[in-house]
């Protein structure tokens, strides 16, 4: 329950400096490469979300206390027998919220499809609607739609048509139905975050200023048209959460006043590309390096380490030695893997030291307060006294 509530805590901070900086460099990203450069720029996002949870290099081994072979068993305090109730009761209040905002937008989801009426194939590859809640738009996921209204030939001539029609193609090759599917989830699990709302609503206008350059970028004589064609379609119904409307009223003017915009030239827009890079590949470091140091590390520490018996033959000869043990602890404090790394006289002492230390437990080692896996070294001594093994 702690790991998750640090997990979902961690990806906040990072997702909120995210944003931020997206926010920040905006403006000179439009300046540098246009709508794409700063639609691309959003991939800051999920990347600082995602860099924490990569593992971290795992420390060197431990160097623990010695075992002797007749030596007593080294003890340490045993975790808390109980737990606090209050992370299960936030973890409850995370779930319930994040299933509510999944059924608030399933349902307007599918009132936003139901609204549309039966839908029929057309000539041109997309799909009539026999209503319009807000339409032409890409519709669905896994088969995405080009959806147009019913009055849509009525509408537009056949130039405008062809450019809606681009438009909303060109949703569909870049993947942007996939981006609004993801923005959606994320919209479940940070439902909470102050900064989720608005950064939703930046991230889909920048969406269909993205898809507008591309379309009508490689046609500048077509600008004034596609202006027109804009002016013709104003968005008032309410839109779906995973569809690409080609109408979007509340940025008509932002979107109009893009396609004013030149061509951008060639090293501005390196330069562009340059330090939307540089801020992925900085935060990302940052935000990965954030779990890996070491004020939040607690070494594994001793339960019981049982000593070896003395093996019966070395004790005969009068024989003493050392084994360093490379003991493998896992999370739940058992042990995983014991490897020899060396031993005086080789060979003699192995199989004993080995054979104890399988058997040892541990209380395993905390990083930011959750158990993790970790390794020790462990010297064994095989020393002589003046009782006999047992058998």
């Amino acid at each position: 329950m702690t790991s998750l509530l640090q997990v979902l805590l961690l990806a906040s901070v990072w997702g909120a400096i995210a944003v931020l900086l997206i926010a920040l460099a905006r403006p000179l990203l439009k300046r540098l490469g246009g709508a794409g450069m700063v639609y691309r720029s959003w991939w800051l996002l999920p990347l600082a979300l995602l860099a924490p949870l990569l593992p971290v290099p795992v420390p060197a081994v431990i160097e623990a206390a010695p075992v002797r072979a007749f030596g007593e068993a080294l003890n340490a305090p045993l975790l808390p027998a109980e737990a606090p109730l209050w992370p299960a009761l936030l973890v409850a209040v995370w779930l319930a919220g994040a299933l509510g905002m999944a059924v608030l937008q399933m349902r307007a989801q599918r009132r936003f499809e139901r609204a549309m009426g039966s839908l029929s194939p057309r000539p041109d590859g997309s799909w009539q609607a026999s209503a319009d809640p807000g339409l032409p738009a890409l519709i669905g996921v896994l088969a995405p739609r080009i959806v147009v209204g019913p009055d849509f030939d009525h509408r537009f001539s056949a130039a405008e048509r062809d450019l809606v029609l681009q438009h909303e193609r060109s949703h569909r090759a870049h993947g942007d139905h996939w981006a609004n599917l993801a923005v959606a989830g994320l919209r479940c699990v940070f439902w909470f975050h102050p900064l989720v709302p608005w950064a939703t609503r930046r991230f889909l206008c920048d969406q269909e200023l993205a898809c507008d350059a591309r379309t009508v970028d490689p046609h500048p004589a077509l600008r004034r048209l596609y202006a027109s064609t804009l002016l013709k379609a104003q968005l008032v119904h309410p839109v779906a959460p995973m569809a690409c409307h080609w109408r979007s009223q509340p940025m008509l003017k932002e979107r109009i006043a893009m396609l004013k915009q030149n061509k951008r030239k060639a090293l501005p827009w390196v330069a562009g590309q340059v330090l939307v890079v540089g801020l992925c590949v900085g935060l990302c470091t940052m935000a990965w390096a954030s779990q890996a140091g070491d004020a939040g590390t607690v070494d594994a520490q001793v339960i019981d380490t049982t000593a070896p018996k003395y093996p019966v033959a070395a004790f005969e000869q009068g024989v003493s030695g050392k084994v360093d043990l490379r003991v493998e602890v896992g999370a739940d404090g058992r042990v995983t893997d014991v490897r020899v790394l060396s031993a005086t006289p080789a060979g003699v002492f192995d199989d004993a030291a080995v054979t104890s230390a399988r058997a040892w437990t541990f209380k395993p080692a905390l990083r930011d307060g959750k158990p993790v896996a970790s390794a020790l070294k462990i010297p064994v001594t095989f020393e002589m006294n003046d009782e006999a093994p047992a058998p």
